[in-house]
């Protein structure tokens, strides 16, 4: 049985989403698929109109552990909270106190330069996170 896990974003602009959470994430540019030396020569192959290249991006772990990620071009722009968020992990159960505050802090300050921006911190028993959105207003947690 084949099962695997993609996350699919609407987005206005995918590149620049995909480039976003490749940051976030530390993942990479999908290559094209074997036998392409580009995505766009792919596109050709696939009669896709050359106006309609720039609608999808994706992004993958370079570990191969974590899902690949796909963007899309959508026409509407976000209304509402996002009923599934990710959470940017960059601290394992072990780190605590304040080592686990300067990692959160470090990368929501590497996110914020890349276009992200904070929404509001939350301060829990189990620990800290930062709520924050990606630069189309997508909610998440860096923790």
């Amino acid at each position: 049985m084949y099962t695997k896990i993609q996350v699919v974003f609407d987005a206005a602009d995918p590149e620049k989403l995909a480039e976003f959470w490749a940051l976030a994430l530390d993942y990479l540019i999908e290559p094209p698929p074997e036998d392409f030396v580009s995505w766009e020569a792919f596109a050709r192959s696939a009669g896709i109109p050359e106006e309609e290249f720039g609608d999808v991006a994706a992004r993958i772990d370079p570990a191969g552990e974590g899902p690949r990620l796909y963007f899309q071009r959508v026409p509407e722009g976000k209304t509402a909270k996002n009923r599934v968020h990710l959470d940017v992990r960059v601290a394992g159960r072990e780190v605590r106190g304040e080592e686990r505050k300067r990692l959160v802090s470090e990368k929501v300050e590497e996110l914020v330069q890349a276009g992200g921006s904070i929404a509001w911190a939350n301060e829990t028993v189990r620990g800290n996170s930062i709520v924050m959105r990606d630069p189309e207003g997508n909610e998440f947690c860096v923790s």
